[in-house]
């Protein structure tokens, strides 16, 4: 049999999800993953996988990874190269001064982030080019002679070039990597007309500057990468997973590495569309909580909404990043808000004697208190065991035995002793607490972006989401909640529903009344050739090609934009259709739209797809006439904040449920990897792939 393979790097585990693209079976592997050789891990998760002997052969790996992050974090093993940059002459601090955002607005000591490229590294050239792409001053060639004998010199392995305006005329950028890439052999040249070719000069540079600095540590990654593959599994199609949710050959990514900055955390957005999909729900707000973090993002008409900046290595507060805390970059990322509140997050009591969670967490070793592995701090999960909703004997399907006497003891210590209250009390004070943290972040992808949430579905996965989702949907007013068959490899399942994709942008400013629609016309097209060469080259079919366009729009004089797609072709009527549709969203996301005031285009966008065909999954038999009897396992007491007290709750296997399954909360369902706790005012049917539909009725007892 053959199977698509999707391997998905986390901290801990290395998650591997094969489908038979037949059947739709699925297979499950995690191992552990190899911190100083990630390559190893991915090569461990292969080799036993292919041990079972129903597989015969792959047909298609996809990987996600966090190695560009993890690197511009610092991480041991993974040093950033001595990397050079090349500006335009009195612009070498531009990527150091940055912009006026500060991380800590009444901080007087606050620290930047340090610059990637040290300032005797970053070298000057005469040269200009002006606002409209005319030349005003030619490049100097002696003095682009002297900066690469500097380069030579110095040892340094990749160079980033951004010159001024070069967004609108490419000229000198173009004759500077060819006169570097002719005379300094093996290094790495990432120039800012190829990797965001767009105005505003700090963006533009910091993105090139991390897209150089990132070439060879990804570069040394892939190449290791597939000949581990290679050796394994022989000749395969072999793809990475970018932050765009789309799919790219490694060596796309190799030559634009920040394009796979968010490559893990997409995935989970890319298989809650493919969901959506499936069951014929267009509108979907993704919700994933894990061991430390918890992750939501949003679905609109089958297609995830993307942002068009992000800034790596940056620190995140309540769900948003801190402007000014990390590196902009100019990349379209799956738009994701993030909290501190996962099963591992530890509570803890403040000097004022307030009930805190977050955002330090107990993380894998040692873990929560309960694991018994040293831990002394009440998490997340410990709240979770202590009033009944985790099954002490039956964590991984029962190999792994954790102790509620530990869990106990921790919050006993920790916080009750200091608070006066009770263990059920205390418990639940901090499953509220990381509640109400998780339903800001998932208002920030939903009323913040101007949809209303109660229009939605939820997706609840990662290993610890299940528990926590019935409460959060009543919160905001969400009816149905779709648990997928396996939560905890619900990201992984992503990479394997994903098509090819490669995003592409141009500057335009220009106003409407002013608007040359031919000239953008022929900018779209260009960009369209450019992007099924790639996936011509990629393997895939003109027939399987579609292309988005978009454009960024905003109100003149504005600092910002929105983006509107873009009908095909664009003439002076559709162009028109374009600035409605800009009033429409200004309106839907700031509450108001000014159709008077003179509107600006100031990027083209396009992203160009290469469908791969969607997987199938294995569906279950149909439900027999006589109907479904299932009997619990057994009847647990689980503590409920409605009810103030404990109830008496069904426990059931989920993989012993068969299609048409219903039972009315309050409930328990268990499996290998997660828990779902179905509440009092909540219906949980299986359908016919083994997802748990949790439907809100509202009645509560």
């Amino acid at each position: 049999m053959s199977f698509r393979v999707g391997i998905d790097v986390g901290g801990t585990f290395t998650d591997l999800v094969a489908l038979n693209s037949e059947t739709g079976e699925i297979i499950n592997i995690k191992v552990p993953t190899v911190t100083k050789k990630i390559s190893r891990g991915v090569a461990n998760a292969l080799n036993e996988f292919l041990g079972f002997k129903r597989v015969r052969r792959i047909t298609l790996l996809i990987h996600a990874t966090t190695i560009a992050t993890n690197a511009i974090l610092g991480q041991l093993g993974l040093e950033l190269p001595k990397a050079g940059f090349i500006t335009t002459k009195g612009f070498r601090d531009v990527i150091e001064i940055g912009r006026q955002n500060r991380p800590e607005l009444y901080n007087l000591f606050v620290q930047k982030p340090r610059p990637l490229i040290p300032r005797r590294y970053r070298f000057e050239v005469s040269e200009r080019i002006g606002a409209k792409g005319e030349v005003i001053e030619p490049l100097k060639k002696s003095e682009l002679d002297q900066v690469i004998l500097k380069i030579k010199r110095e040892g340094i392995s990749t160079v980033a070039i951004g010159l001024l305006n070069s967004y609108i005329n490419p000229k000198h950028e173009v004759d500077i990597e060819r006169e570097i890439r002719r005379r300094v052999n093996g290094v790495f040249v990432s120039a800012s007309y190829k990797v965001s070719p767009e105005y505003r000069e700090y963006e533009r540079f910091s993105s090139t500057v991390v897209n150089a600095v990132l070439m060879p540590i990804v570069s040394v990654y892939m190449e290791e990468l597939i000949g581990e593959v290679k050796e394994i599994a022989g000749e395969i199609s072999f793809y990475v997973m970018q932050s765009n949710g789309g799919m790219a050959s490694a060596l796309s990514i190799c030559e634009r590495p920040i394009s796979m900055i968010e490559s893990g955390p997409a995935a989970g957005v890319v298989a809650s569309a493919y969901y959506g999909e499936l069951l014929g729900l267009k509108n979907i707000l993704s919700f994933d909580m894990g061991g430390t973090t918890a992750k939501a993002g949003i679905v609109i008409e089958n297609r995830p909404m993307l942002t068009h900046e992000y800034e790596v290595g940056g620190r995140v507060h309540k769900g948003r990043i801190v402007k000014g805390s990390g590196y902009p970059v100019r990349f379209p990322f799956i738009d994701l808000a993030e909290c501190s509140a996962g099963g591992g997050t530890i509570a803890w009591i403040d000097e004022g004697g307030a009930l805190r969670v977050g955002p330090v967490s107990a993380g894998a070793d040692p873990g929560p208190a309960c694991y018994g592995k040293g831990g002394e701090n009440p998490t997340v999960t410990d709240a979770n065991l202590v009033i009944g909703r985790l099954n002490p004997n039956y964590l991984l399907g029962g190999k792994m035995k954790i102790h509620r006497e530990l869990a106990e003891r921790a919050l006993k210590e920790k916080i009750c002793a200091e608070t006066g209250l009770s263990m059920e009390k205390a418990a639940m004070g901090i499953i509220k607490i990381a509640n109400s943290e998780m339903a800001k972040i998932l208002r920030i992808v939903s009323v913040e972006r101007g949809y209303d949430p109660r229009i939605f579905n939820m997706i609840a996965f990662g290993g610890a989401g299940p528990m926590h989702a019935c409460p959060l949907a009543e919160e905001l007013g969400i009816s149905r909640i779709i648990v997928p068959l396996n939560p905890g490899l619900f990201s992984a399942l992503g990479l394997l529903t994903s098509n090819l994709s490669h995003s592409f942008s141009r500057a335009i400013m220009e106003k409407a009344h002013e608007i040359d629609v031919e000239r953008v016309e022929e900018v779209f097209e260009g960009m369209e050739s450019k992007g099924k060469e790639i996936l011509v080259r990629e393997g895939v079919q003109e027939g399987e090609i579609i292309y988005l366009r978009e454009m960024d729009v905003r109100y003149v004089g504005q600092s910002y934009e929105l983006t509107v797609t873009v009908p095909k072709p664009l003439t002076q009527g559709t162009l028109e259709l374009v600035k409605e549709m800009f009033h429409e969203k200004h309106r839907s996301v700031y509450g108001y739209s000014v159709r008077g005031e003179d509107v600006e285009f100031v990027n083209a966008r396009l992203t160009a797809i290469g469908k791969l065909g969607k997987p199938k999954l294995m569906e279950k038999e149909a439900k027999k006439p006589g109907g479904i009897n299932v009997s619990p396992e057994t009847i647990r007491p689980v503590f409920f904040e409605e009810a103030d007290g404990y109830i008496d709750c069904p426990v059931y296997l989920r993989e012993k449920l068969p299609n048409g399954f219903m039972v009315s909360g309050p409930a328990i369902l268990e499996q290998y990897d997660t828990t779902t706790v179905v509440y009092p005012k909540w219906d949980a049917e299986i359908d016919k792939y083994g997802n748990v539909i949790l439907k809100f009725r509202g009645n509560g007892f």
